[in-house]
């Protein structure tokens, strides 16, 4: 039977593409899907065919993107909170109260904890989709979280310490006051732990990445399943991808270079990289949709575009220089290039430190990214034939067709007819 599926995300283009590429597949399983996220992305989704409802509004997203605390390494998780989490509780609800019935199944990312709070209301089979390791806690090896090295060697006292003062004055400080308002209307007992065990569904986990990037951990919930990433392309604008092809076929590869699709303020982040790719003579593509942050003019061999497909332009780039946003790597992963990771917050830093244990790039923070550090590890990223093999050996093993067909295998099993 055709499920009625609803699929909730709220973030930037990293966290809404893959859910998009996810939709599309279960589309052509024949079910009934909608995507609940910022109306920001309505265009994007009804092209693909699927149904939209907007969860936020457009001047919620630009006033978040605008927001300085956004990338800030300790006030971001602020800005998230109170700009997109907090507002979309009871929304989210809303929304899965109006989709419930025969056939409805949710799956929602990390953050959409309406959608938890009406599983545990309503009743409404629901998955959780995580697309990065890091917030999956582990009390073994949970990477790199913000300043913390949390990775096995550290003791797990340390571990839990941290862990409490990140509830205590970060998840449910910011963030419980009003979920647990909102269960107290309903009727339901208040919760503590909100980004640690609350935020997991019971019935099923899904990591939307591979093993091979992040190993499963002992203490993961135990209904946590790993698909593999799933990649998907917003269409862009066409005139952009005639000028990017132009640009791609009129020399050597270039270095692509990016701060992610909600980034507003990498003024400085531009400037370093513009500089060491100018003294290291190799041609580069700015990609950005603000480009108030561009220095005013540009050397020769460097152009700046707008959003363009990366699946198509970063196979024939020579290295890719960007925020470490876990959609934008997993591109650069299938592309098979050298990747420079210039962390910003949030799960950035433990991307990057993933990134160069794999030995396939480099990871570092904005802070550190100077002209003389950005053209001595470009020019090591181009010199290392190590690295680009490496890198090419790891291509063919993201499979966003295998990925899709699992996450689509695991949330089938959620209908009451099919559970296993």
């Amino acid at each position: 039977m055709p499920l009625r599926i609803l699929l909730a995300t709220i973030g930037s283009s990293g966290d809404v593409n893959p859910v998009v590429g996810l939709g599309r597949a279960l589309r052509s399983r024949g079910h009934k899907v909608t995507v609940a996220t910022n109306e920001l992305f309505e265009q994007q989704i009804r092209s693909c065919g699927l149904e939209f409802t907007a969860l936020g509004t457009k001047y919620e997203a630009e006033a978040m993107m605008s927001d300085p605390r956004l990338w800030h390494p300790r006030r971001g998780f602020a800005s998230i909170m109170e700009g997109a989490v907090v507002p979309n509780i009871e929304r989210l609800y809303t929304i899965v109260e109006k989709h419930r019935g025969p056939g409805a199944v949710v799956a929602a990312t990390s953050l959409c904890l309406g959608a938890r709070v009406a599983q545990e209301k309503l009743g409404v089979p629901t998955a959780t989709l995580h697309l990065q390791p890091l917030v999956i806690r582990s009390h073994f090896d949970n990477g790199i979280l913000g300043p913390f090295d949390m990775g096995p060697d550290k003791a797990l006292v340390l571990k839990r310490g941290i862990f409490w003062i990140l509830d205590t004055f970060f998840g449910d400080r910011l963030a419980g006051p009003a979920l647990n308002g909102f269960r107290r209307k309903l009727g339901l007992a208040p919760v503590k732990g909100v980004f640690g065990d609350y935020m997991n569904s019971p019935q099923l986990v899904l990591g939307l990445f591979p093993e091979w990037f992040a190993p499963r951990q002992p203490d993961w919930p135990p209904n946590t399943k790993l698909t593999g990433f799933i990649l998907q392309d917003a269409g862009g604008v066409p005139e952009a991808h005639a000028e990017a092809e132009r640009f791609l076929a009129s020399g050597p590869a270039p270095i692509l270079v990016t701060p992610g699709s909600a980034a507003m303020d990498r003024t400085e982040f531009f400037r370093t990289a513009v500089k060491a790719c100018e003294a290291l003579g190799v041609r580069a593509m700015l990609v950005t949709n603000f480009p108030d942050q561009l220095p005013e003019t540009l050397p020769e061999g460097i152009k700046a575009f707008p959003y363009l497909p990366f699946s198509s332009v970063m196979p024939r780039c020579a290295a890719v220089v960007y925020h470490g946003g876990i959609g934008t790597l997993a591109q650069t992963a299938k592309a098979g290039v050298p990747q420079l990771v210039v962390a910003n917050a949030h799960d950035q830093p433990d991307n990057g430190a993933r990134i160069e244990k794999m030995g396939i790039g480099f990871g570092t923070t904005q802070r550190r990214f100077g002209f003389r550090y950005a053209k001595r590890t470009i020019a090591e990223l181009l010199g290392s034939p190590e690295i680009r093999a490496r890198c090419q050996a790891l291509a063919p093993k993201v499979n966003s067709a295998a990925s899709e067909a699992r996450a689509c295998d695991l949330i089938e099993t959620l209908a009451p007819s099919r559970a296993v």
